[in-house]
């Protein structure tokens, strides 16, 4: 019974640790997201030659990225401490959409990078199929 006890608080206290770490990385974020705006409104306003537009481009991609790791912070915090699976598919799968708008010179490795997202969305399906549907 005392072993019990003893992991439970000892549960407990690395609970709480982590969630304190989490926040911190929330607010990290949270100055990160703030930069990225602007940065982007830098490039959307004052930047007007042709490279800009790949930099606004980036930008929001970048900015979605930063966007669905605090989404996934909340998500933690809102359904008792649990990262579901299906976030971090659809951060892989910005991820992925960034590396083919920054590296696109070889077309292999674009093929290859969209053959991931495809096997992503299928794991997508396959784990939460049914949840997608209703949404």
């Amino acid at each position: 019974m005392a072993v019990s006890k003893r992991a439970t608080m000892v549960s407990v206290i690395m609970q709480r640790i982590l969630n304190v770490f989490l926040l911190g990385l929330a607010v990290i974020l949270m100055i990160f997201i703030g930069r990225e705006t602007y940065h982007l409104a830098m490039v959307l306003f004052v930047n007007n030659d042709q490279s800009s537009s790949y930099l606004l481009i980036e930008g929001i991609v970048i900015y979605f990225l930063y966007f669905e790791f605090i989404a996934l912070i909340i998500k933690y915090f809102s359904s008792g401490y649990h990262f579901p699976l299906r976030y971090f598919i659809y951060i892989g799968i910005t991820a992925i959409i960034r590396l083919i708008i920054v590296d696109h010179k070889s077309p292999y490795d674009t093929l290859v990078y969209a053959c991931a997202i495809l096997v992503l969305v299928v794991t997508l399906y396959l784990a939460n199929g049914e949840r997608l549907r209703r949404e």
